[in-house]
């Protein structure tokens, strides 16, 4: 189950998301925000975090404006490792070698087209499980 978040700002670029998990038939959930409404991008990093940390949902996916603001309010959350991509090859790299659970993205800074297939990118990569990355990710959670 994939958790889903946004402010207003990532609120349109959410839903393109949801389409594309809907037509893959990935299962979601939506924690927010519901509507255009002013919000504060803390609450929805921290709803898909904690998702994640309680064993609801296996990854996240996290837009704002920027996707800077809410990827950092994710990583405050022990054992999230959010990562911000705008490109397939971020996308795959930080799924192969930092194990990365949530993928952040920002609605102002990429388009719907090139959003899905980072998405896809991300939801398809497997952690490679070297030693190395391994090893790395033990001293980020020290």
């Amino acid at each position: 189950m994939i958790a889903l978040g946004s402010d207003r700002a990532g609120f349109g670029l959410k839903q393109e998301v949801i389409q594309y998990l809907e037509e893959e038939k990935i299962e979601y959930q939506d924690y927010g925000c519901y509507d255009e409404t002013v919000c504060d991008y803390p609450v929805y990093a921290k709803a898909v975090a904690e998702a994640i940390i309680a064993g609801d949902c296996d990854k996240g996916i996290l837009i704002c404006g920027t996707g800077i603001g809410i990827s950092i309010a994710a990583n405050k959350v022990k054992g999230i490792r959010a990562a911000l991509c705008h490109d397939t090859f971020s996308a795959q790299a930080t799924r192969e070698h930092n194990d990365a659970n949530i993928l952040a993205m920002g609605a102002r800074v990429i388009g719907p087209g090139l959003a899905v297939k980072i998405v896809e990118t991300f939801l398809n990569t497997e952690f490679s499980g070297e030693e190395r990355h391994v090893n790395r990710i033990r001293q980020i959670e020290e």
